[in-house]
């Protein structure tokens, strides 16, 4: 209240000042102008009688002095006018005049000189006048005076009425401004706040967990946001803290972002994390006239941020958004996450030819292809392969400037882009601890032995201490791999290899997600799978029982035609599921500059084209596809809302969407049908395991996921989360960071 009192004084103080003001400057033009009439008006009735009173004047009448004043009182009441010599004797008046005070013979004598017309005030018997004298001509001489005097009260008047009207003005004003205050106040103040103290009692009770809406724009918006923020991270700490307190009285351990980070400061002390991946995890683009973040498709992405939120340090990538350049400072460096900033991101400049060259060329119709086996043929060209390696030699300045003052720096190096990085860093800096994980799979020796420069990049893979696969398999084959290609000695029980005194351990990490998932809102109360499934309806104008998702980057090896043709053997096998079932598939376009990718866009979009075609009917289509980068929460609540979701690649190193799907399924409901070509059919025994090129198994998968009863449905989605639970990226991080570390002290000793 006292805040607002303040408020309602300090505005009316402004109004009335401001009003004051005006008025002032309102009444001076007002009394200006009025004043100009008068003396315009009795100077051009001085001019127009001139010639009447002279005559009479020069021949000594008075009588027709008197008659020209009688008839003109008559017509204007209002003037008085005397007539006075040449040696200023008083002549002839009208008796509207006063002349007791003697008044006008200074106004005579000065216009008589001037030999013009002069004007002023005078307070006659208390009465305001404007007196006019002019001097009379006659053969340029002067010949007597003529004064002319009007009542000017109504000046006053007229000005004290402003006076009055701005008064009332202003009250009406000051009332209207405390009327405006108390709403506003209300409105964007008071009860905004006492909303926001409102929700927050509920959080800190238990009671809600809806996020806090106010008016979009409001003034207490950006405070709103920080707070949401705050709860969130409260939230997640708690739920940490409950899930942790429950293990513990389990005799289990749970990781969690707070665990890893204690136990990277254990191992390495208080050192930053420097991690470098081709894709970026935040980038900027333009839509329209404003600049937004988005957070690219891809399980990299979805895997680290996590662990760098938690850790802390440097993120060094691609600049790949066509605003990252103005978001970022002059060394290329933006904070992030934006809304709670906890690491650097460092961005590293790439020109269209190196693009073209070291990703879409060398990396992407050459390793890619190379490393899973889809039928593709790899495709291998010196210019691109010219490209990799100056990229790569870019990607390792950037780094070496980051840890030019840091001793033993710890970096995980990201993928198959970055293949040479590990002895250009190195070479540089022996002293610094190098890990780099491949996530696709690696081929075997045969088909691995068809790269022009496999030898090159054994020998960079080799300079790091650690290289890490997502299964055994793979490691089995990198380890074929060198002793196929390179002269070395390979310690079979201990899983690494030994080349001129460097050692480099081959190990398996099978990568995953966070468990429990990193909230990205505060869930709304009431909002469920039926509540979401409604919503999705109505977005898409359909009405169904039971719904599928696939979620995806548009590429071959995730085996999204092969998904497509399992879902209409589906519909050819139980027809009892047409409009009942429909199948959305969120797929990101990527690589479009590659023949082979954009051909398969178009491929896929026939193919959902030609089965809609084939059973759709007017309120319902078996497959959405929809071709667009979508945010987490919108694939958050496809996942949500899916009684199934479908991951049927052809050849994948792990495949997050799955690991994904059943963290999202907080409700413990819904089925996963899983390739047996992923790295993740290793660890989700519980899903649907398919060969996703037998279309009948993959229908009939689809039919068991939707007819299995409840109780299975939710005892196989509580056992997958089980092992997410305890295998969560958290997890992952910390084995690949201690083993790291451990292989440095170990070679020290």
């Amino acid at each position: 209240m006292k805040i607002t009192l303040r408020l309602i004084v300090s505005l009316i103080f402004v109004a009335a000042l401001v009003a004051t003001i005006f008025s002032y400057y309102q009444v001076q033009n007002e009394e200006e102008r009025l004043t100009t009439e008068l003396t315009l008006r009795a100077s051009t009735l001085a001019e127009s009688m001139e010639g009447t009173i002279s005559e009479p004047l020069l021949s000594n009448s008075p009588e027709r002095l008197k008659k020209f004043i009688e008839r003109f009182i008559k017509r204007d009441p209002f003037v008085g006018i005397a007539i006075f010599d040449s040696q200023c004797v008083f002549v002839e008046k009208s008796p509207n005049v006063d002349f007791s005070k003697q008044a006008f013979t200074k106004y005579i004598m000065e216009s008589t000189t001037r030999k013009e017309g002069i004007s002023y005030f005078e307070t006659i018997d208390g009465i305001k006048t404007h007196i006019y004298t002019f001097p009379l001509r006659r053969d340029q001489q002067i010949i007597g005076s003529l004064i002319l005097t009007h009542n000017a009260s109504y000046i006053e008047s007229r000005l004290k009425e402003i006076w009055r009207n701005n008064f009332v003005r202003l009250l009406i004003l000051s009332f209207l401004i405390i009327l405006t205050t108390i709403l506003v106040v209300r409105w964007s103040l008071t009860g905004p706040i006492a909303q926001i103290a409102d929700w927050l009692k509920g959080l800190r009770m238990g009671k809600i967990k809806q996020p806090l809406n106010l008016p979009r724009g409001d003034v207490l918006g950006p405070l709103a946001n920080e707070v949401t923020i705050l709860v969130k991270n409260l939230a997640l700490a708690r739920a940490s803290a409950e899930v942790e307190a429950r293990l513990r009285a389990e005799s289990e351990s749970l990781w969690t972002a707070e665990r890893l980070k204690e136990h990277v400061r254990q191992e390495v002390g208080n050192k930053n994390l420097y991690v470098i991946s081709n894709r970026e995890p935040y980038m900027h683009q333009r839509r329209g006239g404003t600049i937004e973040c988005i957070i690219p498709a891809g399980g990299l992405v979805t895997a680290i941020d996590p662990i760098m939120r938690s850790c802390g340090g440097t993120w060094i990538a691609h600049g790949s958004g066509d605003a990252d350049l103005e978001t970022s400072d002059r060394n290329g460096k933006i904070p992030v996450p934006p809304e709670e900033p906890n690491y650097t991101l460092k961005r590293v400049w790439l020109t269209k030819e190196e693009e073209e060259g070291y990703y879409y060329g060398f990396s992407n119709e050459g390793i890619w292809p190379l490393c899973h086996h889809t039928h593709t043929r790899p495709i291998f060209r010196l210019e691109d392969w010219i490209h990799y390696q100056k990229v790569n030699e870019k990607f390792a300045e950037a780094l070496l400037d980051e840890i030019e003052n840091e001793e033993e720096p710890l970096i995980l190096i990201q993928d198959y882009h970055f293949a040479l990085l590990p002895f250009l860093i190195k070479s540089k800096r022996p002293d610094a601890r190098v890990a780099i994980f491949w996530h696709i799979p690696w081929p075997n020796p045969e088909a691995f032995g068809i790269c022009p420069w496999k030898r090159e990049i054994l020998l960079g893979l080799l300079a790091a201490d650690l290289v890490s696969f997502q299964i055994q398999y793979h490691c089995n084959n990198f380890l074929d791999t060198i002793d196929r290609f390179l002269e070395s000695k390979i310690n079979w029980e201990q899983f690494s290899i030994e080349r001129q005194e460097h050692i480099t351990l081959i190990k398996p990490f099978p990568i995953s997600v966070a468990f429990p998932a990193v909230l990205t809102t505060v869930e709304q109360p009431g909002v469920n799978k039926e509540t979401l499934l409604k919503k999705i309806m109505k977005d898409h104008n359909i009405s169904v029982e039971y719904l599928g998702v696939g979620v995806d980057r548009i590429d071959y090896t995730k085996g999204i035609i092969e998904r497509f043709r399992g879902l209409e053997r589906f519909f050819e096998k139980y027809p009892e599921f047409i409009e009942k079932f429909s199948f959305i598939e969120l797929g990101a376009p990527s690589r479009t500059h590659i023949k082979r990718y954009h051909d398969l866009l178009a491929e896929v979009e026939e193919t959902a084209n030609k089965i809609n075609w084939r059973f759709q009917t007017k309120k319902w289509k078996p497959i959405i596809y929809l071709e667009a980068h979508h945010n987490h929460d919108t694939i958050n609540r496809h996942y949500k809302a899916a009684d199934l979701c479908m991951v049927t690649s052809l050849h994948d190193g792990m495949n997050l969407v799955a690991k994904e799907y059943v963290a999202a399924r907080d409700d413990e409901d819904g089925a996963l049908i899983l390739s047996q070509f992923t790295g993740a059919a290793r660890e989700l025994h519980d899903a649907f395991i398919v060969n996703p090129y037998d279309v009948e198994e993959v229908a009939d998968s689809i039919h068991s996921s939707l007819t299995m009863p409840p109780d299975e449905r939710k005892l196989r989605m509580q056992r997958m989360q089980g092992i997410l639970r305890e295998h969560n990226v958290y997890r992952w991080a910390a084995n690949l960071v201690a083993t790291l570390s451990r292989i440095r002290l170990k070679k020290n000793t």
